[in-house]
């Protein structure tokens, strides 16, 4: 989670509307006339380099990936949190749920973008998506909310269900939820889990992630913005 600048908030914006709509917020700079945005990275916290920067501490379990389309519904098993929705079946009682965001923001500069934030764990020296594991008795969706609270400091809208992702890490199976989010109010604070934070563009920021399976977030979420 890190950069120059000072992070800005949209308030009261409503989330983009359909593709045809003027002024819908263009997911990635590079479309447009190739001009580069003058804010490409609005960041707070020390300054971590990218990807190159050199070898990275991997999450226990490894980039394990699991990724299917959502199913909606009332009633659906895959509004419970302990349904596993990539395709698994039924979540075992061994597997830890977690929940998180791909948390978004209209660029302070220009309405017709957005940027992206990511988060930086000083434990794996990684940059992912705000998340972390349910609480007893939790709701994956108040969990999602609350660990972006948590690790962002930002309040957020939240929006379009993203596939879930399943993986390993320390010996267990892993189930993670995820929602589209806006941020609607907040500043950031470095703490032990979270040392920075970095607003970027959609491609800055499919650059920097750690994991392949949070750039195929990324990119779900994104689709989610052309269709809303």
């Amino acid at each position: 989670m890190s950069g120059a600048g000072t992070p800005h908030d949209d308030r009261h914006r409503q989330p983009p509307g359909p593709a045809h709509e003027p002024g819908r917020p263009h997911p990635d700079p590079a479309h447009e006339s190739g001009r580069p945005h003058p804010d490409a990275a609005h960041e707070s916290g020390p300054v971590h380099p990218g990807p190159a920067h050199g070898p990275r501490r991997p999450e226990p379990g490894g980039p394990g990936t699991g990724h299917a389309p959502d199913r909606a519904g009332d009633g659906d098993p895959a509004d419970d949190p302990r349904y596993d929705d990539s395709g698994y079946g039924p979540v075992g009682p061994d597997t830890v749920l977690a929940a998180g965001c791909v948390l978004w923001r209209r660029a302070p500069h220009g309405h017709d973008r957005i940027e992206i934030c990511l988060v930086h764990r000083p434990k794996y020296d990684d940059w992912s998506h705000p998340k972390g594991k349910l609480k007893r008795g939790e709701d994956a969706l108040a969990a999602a909310l609350r660990e972006v609270l948590e690790e962002t400091g930002h309040r957020c809208l939240p929006g379009a269900r993203l596939p879930s992702v399943r993986y390993t890490a320390n010996g267990r199976p892993k189930h993670v939820s995820y929602w589209a989010a806006e941020t609607r109010s907040g500043s950031f604070a470095a703490s032990a889990e979270v040392d920075a934070i970095a607003w970027l563009p959609p491609a800055a920021a499919r650059a920097r992630l750690t994991q392949p399976r949070d750039r195929v977030l990324l990119d779900t979420m994104l689709d989610s913005l052309h269709t809303a």
